[in-house]
């Protein structure tokens, strides 16, 4: 019984990273946030508890690909803060994602009706 339970966390995990671009995308529709304020709106939002060093590299790359602007701003204080926002063509990925997301999971939700929600 152990092993399947095992399984089922590897899918899970699996499931949510698929799910992370969707995810940073979409925290970000409202406007801009620095990094450890999306990882807080994620874990809050989506139960997407990530790490730093998740986050970060996926922003980078989001950025390379003209998805995200980032700019340094002062904070008032501490340090400055680098805060993302999404760019036009960024706004068009997250737009069309949320529309595959939806068509997908509905037609999976339809499938999944026949599936008792609890075993026995």
């Amino acid at each position: 019984m152990a092993q399947g339970h095992e399984v089922a966390d590897k899918w899970e995990v699996q499931l949510r990273k698929g799910c992370l671009e969707l995810a940073i995308l979409a925290s970000l529709w409202g406007g801009r946030l620095y990094g450890l304020e999306l990882l807080r709106v994620l874990e809050h939002e989506s139960d997407l508890v990530i790490t730093e060093g998740t986050v970060y590299p996926l922003l980078s790359r989001l950025r390379s690909e003209d998805l995200l602007d980032a700019e340094w701003v002062e904070a008032e204080l501490g340090h400055p803060r680098k805060y993302y926002r999404l760019t036009p063509a960024g706004r068009r990925r997250v737009v069309a994602m949320a529309r595959t997301w939806s068509r997908f999971s509905a037609k999976l939700d339809h499938l999944l009706r026949a599936v008792p929600k609890e075993e026995g």
